[in-house]
């Protein structure tokens, strides 16, 4: 079996190097982002009006119709 050295696509010195950690940070947070909105699209939506009752409104409808 052959051995592929280490380093052969870019140079070790500049996977260590201060440029190389920013940008595989960066590409890091991006994705955690990119994930965190794919999960939240998928989710259903919350409107803060569905969790806070107002004070006017009514529990039952009082229509001239009456209940469905």
């Amino acid at each position: 079996m052959n051995r592929i050295p280490s380093g052969i696509l870019l140079p070790e010195s500049f996977l260590q190097s201060e440029f190389f950690q920013v940008l595989a940070t960066f590409v890091a947070i991006n994705t955690l982002m990119y994930v965190t909105l794919a999960i939240a699209k998928m989710l259903p939506r919350v409107y803060v009006s569905d969790l806070l009752r107002r004070r006017n409104t009514r529990r039952e409808p009082r229509g001239i119709l009456g209940p469905d």
